[in-house]
């Protein structure tokens, strides 16, 4: 034997050694000889030494090999390729995973669960289709090329062209060796799996997840290589579904033992794979079925369901595996991967359902069951949703019976006892709510692959004839009935609030009522009858069995519900389908009466309980139960639920008694001891309060039932038009909101209802679409439908509304809203309006016994007692019960019923209630009753009258008797136990021996007995018609409201009734009964003829008719109550408008901040603290609540108007260059590297990225007031938006955000005019006065000698500025921290705030007036705090400024030193900045001539700038052409400059501008330019004086802005003559030689090289604006949510873009960290000082951060009905709204955000 092997192991070894391509080249080329046993045993062998299940899988060598091997000499990318070239797959097939964006299409879809990868939907034409986007939750694979799931019409290009059919075929020899090696590849990993599974061991966990990763390279490269197409799939098929490979290799070899405990593993593992394992068979074997019915329930079963599993392929070994390591996301793809091959889909799918009881045992065990539900339902969506497929395994496996089979074994594991009934007897068992089975929805997948699969026609007409498998199901069912049982808590609260209802409504929705609707969709043409004739067969057999084993038999036990009643619902379901599409008769699908009875009895309930739940009955179970009672008619829910009972209550109504049914409904509602005609009562079951309620309830009820007629004769469109409308009158509401809310028609996963009308043409015919409004300040409104008037006016239906609404307020809003309505319109304007009354659908011929109801003795005599109580008062009553006896009393006349002949012999039954001679409402309306026998309270009223003895005369006596005989008796009670036993031993004698008869116990007297009950007799004589009419009276408050001829003077006028109040409805109702009888008009006559005031009945004591009892009263109350906070709510609301408007001029500042009036002494402020009015003082300053913020606003600012596009290709690119802030820091950095640091830093402003703006609410307080409030916030406990210790706060009266308080200074205002007065001093006097105050700028006119309390503030203030921005923002000098750069900060503050104010000015000063932003700006005190702060600083007095404006210096004052280097030339420096410095640091207040002074001289220099600027763009020859043109003897000036210095200047700047040479200048354009150039600085000066000094800002059209600011400013005389053009030039004032000044400032520059640049500075920026956007979101989507960020190289999971310079940064990503802040904080620091706006793309919202707090804006992007997607859950196309995105840009150029936004919340550095 040894000699034997050696040489072929020599042989291994030799091919190991050798180098891996040439030996795969050797081989291929030996195997493919026809000869080829030598190869094949040669790589046999190689491949036993390579592929050693004992080595370490994570030993990569083996994996190389084989794709060596495999490719041959070529190779394995290049293998690849060859391979895809003969793919022929026709099917896309694209698996993916959670969280992948897929799309659905279904105007393309056959199957609901179609999905399309983005390529294939991009590629294909879906335009006009209801499509969306969606998230994918499991994982999907695209459907693209699949006829079977969607049409062929939505095949992308590259899959409708049937690619497969000229694709070459396969050379054999291409795939020969992956035939070879991947059988062996693929046993090595099934060898690895069986190694590394160990059975759940309770001590040591399972280390399945190190297994997988360990494999995580072998598994991959199966999926590479089921992505090299279809010849590759179809080898790998071959492979996978051999039964004989597997034979030979699955087994353990004898001789290898490693392999040998792998099987052996294996087999263990399998044995336990069965439903029932092996031990529990062994155990049960002889015994007998342990759990009576369920197991029997499966002993019908096909015993091989529950076997264990056997493997004949490695395909079911692989799925074997893959489910015992709880599905691993790798397989489970390359499980699907393989699907778009035919023969390995029907393999696949018959081996899954193979493994389907081993999938639910698995799942049931698992820890991670969500994850894993998803990766099941996964794969099973893949396999079930195809109907060709489905029908394949239903036929050949067994599916149906396997799927229900499970389902029952599933929910078999968490059965409870019934509670129900008679607890002790109870034989039904029901599924425990509480169990993690049903909590967390374990079961979902299983039911979901069941509906799924019971959506093919084909697949549930196979359920529908298998009679065993529907009572399989049918016990299934049975298992929810009656499931989560609520008990009436009666003494203490509950203690523990169990949620558990969450779990029994899911449950009940998709365990029970969805496949309900996934079978109904099939029974809906006549041929279908059988299948439904059967399931209702079954349905009525379940439920026998039910009610016996609870034990029930025709009484409830008291204080219990449940809400889920699944078998009642399937069988009122498919009993409306057998009568709405299949035209079976109702009477054959419908059992005995004793059964309607008892079927009645349970829903009945459940409408009762509603009642209970809302009149605080079941306070004491907590706010669970009213959770239930609003899931059980939510919109998802109403349709399987409420619906189906009302309309089974609907079907036992028409067959049974009427009498029966009504004195049920009033009983089952506990009302039954109020309808008494006496005004006192006993009532065992209710207390007081809860009386009226209950009352309102049943009525309520009653008119639902006899009114609603959705399953009893509307069609579809009819159904959707009237929950459509009921929806729109509660509310407007959104499209999104409205497809939400509206219940779906059966299918519960088709977008559009079926029948023949669609969504939105029913809403356009119903609704008004009303586009969203943009307010400024507003909230962000969506596009809403509201109800059309023609709606309001015929269709408001107020019992559909009752039914529908989920909250009791929404009710109430409806009428409202009506009310509003018929108010608007005039139809109805005087008091509350009724709820209008609405003709109903005839009913279908079925359910005309539904009408009885109306028409019979009992409710009548109802009736006619609540109409007596109410007219006299009693307690209780109230207007809803009013108005829904009105409204049964219509109701009954607008359904008569034809009279039966068989029933004229029935009155002799009941002669002895003769209340009423017959049925029919119309002829008991005028029947007068008079006496009426009651039992009351000894106490009563009514009984004390009796003491009196009657009089004596004998006529009266025998009168007396005959009342006696004649008098009413009423006992419901009574009433409906007589019915009963009648019914039962009609309907069988044998039966009514079961039923004991529960006749005097049922009278119990409660403990604590109530005085003795006495029978008395009331003397009545009314009639419903006279109650009507007296009614009529008390309404209208009239003695006789109605003449005896109103019924004539009616008919004139027949609508008038359609709305209107409670008389309206009297009067409607007296005309209908007088237009349908004679007798009733004749009545109505004669009791109108006879005026009489409503007196009450002689046996009536006054004490009774109390007017308004306590309960009104309360009412009343409650409603004054609401009334008064909801106008203080709205006082409230708009006085938060007016103050928090942005744009509204302020009516409630304090006072105006710019006014120029003069006040008599000083200027007062009210503090909004403590209320007191009062100067500012040094010892008690008072404040302005200002907020400081960081901005970059202005340095955002291009020269450009058009905004910059947001870059969607990787094209498109944004350059930050050109921005305002950089251009300024170029220009900074440049004059430093060439002048005297100091100097430079007097000659720029700072502030245009990181300025600090400040701005004002307009009120003040006392600054210690405000330190004592920041005290209080500081101690409030209440979680603010805002951080006090950071010194936030809002404003104590208008609640505005604010950080800081900024000083008043104290004024006298006799100063101020002083300070105004104009005066003729010559300018050089004024110059040479301003040098002197220049001079002392020590002094200060507050007395800084003492440290006093007002300037302490004044230095906290100028802290709070420092500490609002960052420090990069303030340190521009080459010595950080030195008095310069705080210099160069403080004046730039200034600018900062007068620049922003130009801005929100909209650039110019044209539009005149105080703007929006005025009212908000406080730069008059600002200016004073800068100034008093500035004042530390002095000028070095040889190189102020202001000299080197004025004189022209004598000698040179630069001391050439080397080290020194120059002052900034004049020609280079910042005019404003200038103008802003000399304001701040001369002596306060400034006067104004002063201030005008100094803007003369600066606009010298800013004009001289203007020309050096202007003729440095020249060119030589225009220079030259210039200088000796003639045209210039009026620029007579304008020649000195260019013929004198300027050209050493021109000759220097020749290089630099021949980029201008081209264009010819005229006078005009040169003027032009020389005004342009100007206009920033004279703008700034008639802002600052317009602050300074009050002075109002004239408007002017723009092309006149500059003489109108040069007037202003008086540079200018006011009135120019306007024949001639104005000239830059007139507004000059030279104090001295103008040509000397001017060659001085030339000489300055003309030593200097390579400052040219600093010469032409440019002076016009753009206003600000975001990036503009495109059109349609997906093109951003597309683009950004795949791009992989730029720092970390990754695809963030939450992805933003800056919309202000469009960066693309990872929100909250841990991986773009820095210094402990994420990048979108990071980001907002950097690029918008601490202010951010980012989108983010997957969410479509727009958030905001500032500072340490943020904001979710709301999203720039609506959808066609107006609204936002946030998170993108409906996944419609959205489009840019552009008012809103107008709106976000302006609330970021106009710094709003903190007010406007009122949801902020910290970030913690953490986005």
């Amino acid at each position: 034997v040894q000699s034997h092997t050696s040489p072929e192991c020599m042989m291994a070894a030799l091919l190991l050694r050798r180098d891996k391509k040439s030996t795969a080249a050797h081989l291929k080329s030996d195997l493919n000889r026809t000869d080829n046993s030598s190869g094949v045993r040669q790589l046999q062998e190689l491949l036993d030494s390579v592929l050693n299940p004992e080595k370490p899988p994570a030993d990569t060598e083996a994996l190389d090999w084989c794709k060596c091997l495999i490719a041959g000499e070529e190779g394995f990318e290049e293998f690849c390729k060859t391979v895809r070239s003969y793919d022929n797959a026709t099917l896309c097939g694209l698996v993916w995973t959670a969280n992948f964006v897929a799309y659905r299409c279904r105007t393309c879809g056959i199957s609901p669960c179609m999905s399309l990868c983005a390529e294939c939907f991009n590629n294909g034409d879906h335009t006009g289709h209801d499509f969306n986007m969606f998230r994918s939750q499991a994982g999907g694979a695209c459907d693209c090329g699949d006829s079977n799931v969607m049409r062929e019409t939505g095949f992308c290009r590259r899959h409708r062209l049937r690619t497969g059919e000229n694709v070459p075929s396969v050379p054999r020899d291409l795939l020969l060796m992956s035939e070879m090696v991947l059988p062996r590849f693929i046993i090595c990993i099934i060898q690895y799996l069986r190694d590394g599974y160990t059975e759940p061991d309770t001590s040591a966990e399972r280390d399945l997840q190190k297994v997988l990763q360990q494999l995580e390279p072998q598994i991959t490269f199966l999926e590479e290589l089921t992505k090299m197409g279809g010849a590759m799939r179809t080898v790998l098929t071959k492979i996978l579904t051999n039964q004989q490979t597997f034979k030979d290799l699955s087994m353990g070899q004898e001789e290898n033992v490693f392999a040998k405990k792998n099987y052996e593993n294996y087999l263990s593992a399998l044995k336990n794979s069965g439903l029932v394992s092996v031990e529990e068979k062994a155990q049960t074997g002889a015994a007998e079925p342990t759990q009576g019915s369920e197991t029997g329930a499966l002993g019908l079963l096909d015993p091989s369901i529950m076997d264990s599993l056997k493997h004949k392929c490695f395909l079911e070994e692989l799925l074997f595996w893959t489910i015992k390591y709880e599905f691993p996301q790798k397989m489970v793809t390359f499980l699907l991967n393989m699907l778009p091959d035919q023969d390995y889909k029907i393999t696949f799918t018959k081996t899954f359902v193979q493994h389907y009881a081993f999938i639910m045992k698995t799942l049931m065990k698992s820890q991670e069951s969500d994850t894993m539900s998803n990766r099941i339902v996964h794969i099973s969506v893949q396999l079930f949703s195809n109907e060709d497929l489905a029908r394949h395994v239903t036929e050949e496996c067994q599916l149906l019976d396997i799927m229900v089979t499970v389902l029952l074994y599933m929910m078999e594991s968490c059965l409870i006892k019934s509670e129900l009934q008679d607890e002790e007897n109870s034989r039904h068992v029901v599924v425990n709510c509480s169990e993690a089975l049903l909590k967390n929805n374990t079961y979902w997948p299983l039911v979901s692959d069941f509906i799924n699969i019971l959506s093919h026609q084909s697949v549930a007409k196979k359920f529908l004839e298998d009679h065993s498998l529907l009572m399989l199901w049918m016990s299934f069912v049975s298992f929810f009935q009656g499931m989560n049982l609520n008990k009436r808590e009666l003494s203490e609260h509950v203690e523990f609030e169990s949620q558990t209802y969450y779990a029994a409504f899911a449950a009940e929705l998709e365990a029970c009522a969805q496949p309900m609707w996934g079978l109904l969709t099939h029974c809906k043409v006549k041929e279908t009858q059988e299948y439904t004739k059967t399931v209702v067969r079954y349905c009525l057999e379940t439920l026998q069995i039910w009610f016996d084993a609870i034990g029930f038999v025709d009484e409830l036990a008291p204080n219990q519900v449940t809400f889920h009643l699944p078998l009642h619902r399937y069988y009122a379901m498919f009993l409306s389908k057998a009568v709405k599409c299949q035209g079976l008769d109702l009477e054959s699908l419908l059992p005995d009466q004793e059964m309607l009875m008892r079927i009645m009895v349970h829903p009945l309930q459940i409408q009762a309980s509603l009642s209970e739940i809302h009149s605080n009955m079941w306070v004491r179970n907590g706010l669970q139960i009213k959770g239930q009672a609003m899931t059980y008619v939510q919109s998802h829910f109403c349709n399987s639920m409420i619906d189906p009972d009302i309309f089974l209550l609907q079907v036992c109504a028409s067959r049974l008694d009427p009498d029966y049914f009504i004195s049920s409904v009033f009983e089952r509602f506990k009302v039954v001891d109020l309808l008494t005609m006496a005004s006192v009562h006993q009532n065992t079951a209710l207390d007081g309060e809860q009386e009226r309620p209950m009352l309102e309830g049943a009525l309520t009820f009653l008119v639902i039932l006899s009114s609603l007629r959705i399953h009893l004769g509307m069609a579809d469109d009819e159904i959707l038009r009237a929950e459509m409308v009921s929806q729109l009158c509660m509310n407007d509401r959104t499209h999104s909101s409205l497809l939400d809310l509206i219940p779906e028609n059966p299918n519960p996963k088709s977008g559009i209802v079926p029948g023949s009308c669609s969504f939105e043409e029913m809403l356009s015919a119903v609704a008004d679409f009303k586009a969203p409004v943009f307010e400024l300040g507003g909230s962000m409104q969506q596009g809403m439908y509201t109800p059309k008037a023609e709606v309001w006016e015929k269709e408001f239906d107020p019992i559909m509304v009752i039914l529908r609404t989920v909250y009791r307020r929404d009710v109430q809003s409806a009428m409202d809203r009506y009310s509003a309505f018929l108010k608007q319109s005039g139809m109805h304007t005087t008091g509350n309006p009724w709820p209008p009354y609405k003709e109903r659908t005839p009913l279908h011929p079925c359910y005309k016994g539904l009408d009885r109801l109306l028409h019979c003795k009992t409710l009548h005599i109802v009736i006619f007692t609540l109409l007596y109580k109410i007219w006299l008062d009693h307690s209780n009553m109230s207007e809803h019960v009013l108005c829904m006896v009105l409204y049964l009393i219509e109701l009954g006349l607008d359904n008569q019923v034809e009279e039966d002949k068989g029933d004229e012999v029935r009155p002799s039954e009941h002669c002895h209630d003769s209340w009423f001679p017959g049925t029919n409402l119309l002829s008991n309306l005028h029947h007068v009753i008079n006496y009426v026998r009651v039992r009351v309270p000894e106490t009563a009223p009514e009984v004390k009258r009796e003491r009196e003895p009657p009089a004596s005369t004998s006529a009266e006596a025998s009168n007396f008797g005959q009342n006696v005989r004649e008098a009413q008796v009423f006992s419901l009670v009574a009433e409906r136990r007589r019915k009963f036993q009648e019914i039962i031993n009609r309907s069988s004698t044998e039966a009514s021996q079961a039923v004991r008869p529960k006749s005097s116990s049922t009278r119990w007297v409660p403990p604590g007995t109530p005085p003795q009950l006495v029978t008395e007799i009331l003397e009545i004589h009314e009639s419903m018609l006279s109650l009507l009419i007296k009614l009529h009276q008390k309404l209208s408050a009239k003695q006789n409201s109605l003449s005896a001829t109103w019924l004539e003077d009616m008919d004139a006028n027949p609508n008038r009734h359609a709305h209107g109040d409670g008389i309206t409805a009297i009067e409607r109702i007296l005309t209908k009964a007088a237009t349908r009888s004679h007798q009733s008009k004749r009545s109505i006559q004669e009791i109108c003829g006879k005026v009489f005031p409503p007196v009450a009945p002689k046996k009536n004591s006054p004490t009774a008719k109390k007017t308004m009892d306590k309960e009104e009263r309360r009412q009343r109350a409650r409603e004054r109550q609401q009334k008064l906070l909801a106008e203080f709510a709205s006082r409230q609301k708009s006085f938060m408008e007016t103050a928090m408007d942005v744009e509204s001029p302020d009516t409630e500042a304090a006072m105006d901040l710019g006014a120029s009036e003069v006040k008599e002494s000083e200027v007062l402020y009210d503090c909004v603290i403590c209320g007191q009015s009062g100067p500012s003082t040094e010892d008690r300053p008072t404040g302005l609540v200002v907020l400081l913020q960081a901005s970059s606003v202005l340095g955002h600012r291009c020269k450009s108007d058009e905004a910059k596009k947001l870059p969607t290709t990787d094209e498109e690119r944004i350059y930050p260059a050109d921005t305002c802030g950089a251009a300024h820091d170029v220009r900074l950095a440049l004059m430093q590297s060439f002048f005297k640091d100091s100097s430079c830093l007097q000659s720029v402003s700072i502030g245009w990225d990181g300025g600090v703006y400040v701005q004002t609410c307009g009120h003040t307080l006392h600054i210690d007031c405000h330190k004592s409030y920041m005290e209080s916030l500081r101690n409030d406990q209440v979680m603010q938006g805002f951080s006090v210790d950071k010194g936030e706060f809002t404003c104590p009266l208008c609640r505005q955000f604010a950080n800081s308080v900024l000083p008043c200074r104290p004024g006298r205002s006799t100063e101020v005019v002083s300070w105004h007065m104009p005066s003729n001093k010559k300018t050089s006097v004024l110059v040479k006065e301003v040098e002197d105050l220049q001079e002392q700028l020590g002094f200060f006119p507050v007395s800084t000698t003492t440290e006093s309390n007002l300037s302490k503030e004044m230095e906290l203030v100028i802290k709070d500025i420092k500490n609002t921005t960052q420090r990069k923002y303030m340190d521009y000098g080459k010595n950080p921290g030195s008095p310069d750069n705080d210099f160069l900060f403080m004046y730039s503050v200034a600018r900062t705030n007068l620049e922003l104010e130009l801005v929100h000015r909209g650039g110019n000063l044209c539009s005149g007036g105080a703007s929006g932003a005025a009212k908000r700006s406080c730069l008059n005190q600002l200016f004073h705090v800068l100034a008093m702060h500035m004042r530390l600083y002095s000028i070095d007095s040889a190189y102020n400024p202001w000299t080197r404006l004025t004189q022209v210096p004598c000698v040179v004052p630069y001391s050439c030193l080397d080290d020194e280097r120059p002052e900034v030339p004049m020609l280079f420096r910042d005019c404003p900045s200038l103008l802003i410095i000399f304001v701040l640091t001369m002596p306060q207040p400034l006067r104004k001539e002063h201030f005008i002074c100094l803007v003369r001289m600066l606009y010298n220099l800013q004009y001289t700038q203007a020309l050096a600027a202007l003729s440095a763009k020249f060119s030589p020859e225009e220079r030259q052409a210039w200088s000796t043109s003639g045209t210039l003897k009026k620029f007579s000036l304008f020649f000195y400059m260019i013929n004198c210095p300027f050209n050493t200047i021109c000759a220097l700047l020749l290089c630099f501008l021949s980029q201008l040479s081209s264009s010819v200048w005229s006078p005009q354009s040169i003027e032009y330019s020389l005004q342009q150039f100007c206009l920033p600085y004279l703008r700034l000066s008639c802002l600052l004086q317009h602050h300074l000094y009050g002075d109002n800002l004239s408007g002017c059209p723009e092309e006149e802005e500059f003489s109108g600011l040069a007037g202003c400013l008086g540079l200018l005389d006011p009135a120019p003559q306007p024949s001639n053009p104005m000239y830059s030039a007139s507004c000059l004032d030279w104090t001295v030689s103008a040509f000397d000044l001017m060659s001085q400032w030339c000489s300055e520059v003309t030593g200097l090289a390579d400052t040219q640049t600093l010469l032409v500075q440019d002076l016009q920026w753009a206003s600000p604006h975001l990036l503009h956007l495109p059109d349609n979101y997906n093109t951003i989507f597309q683009y950004y949510h795949k791009k992989a960020c730029t720092a970390c190289k990754k695809v963030p999971k939450d992805p933003a873009l800056c919309l202000v310079c469009g960066t693309f940064v990872c929100l909250k990503g841990l991986c773009c960290k820095q210094h402990g802040i994420c990048e979108c904080v990071w980001h907002s620091q950097h690029c918008g000082a601490a202010t951010g706006i980012f989108l983010l793309i997957n969410a479509s919202v727009i958030i905001i951060i500032r500072g340490h707090r943020f904001c979710l804006w709301g999203s720039v992007y609506l959808d066609a009905h107006g609204e936002e997607d946030r998170d993108l859950r409906r996944g419609k196309p959205l489009f840019l709204c552009v008012e809103r995105y107008r709106v976000l840009e302006q609330q970021w150029v106009s710094h709003t955000f903190d007010h406007i936004n009122k949801r902020w919340g910290p970030h913690y550095n953490g986005l």
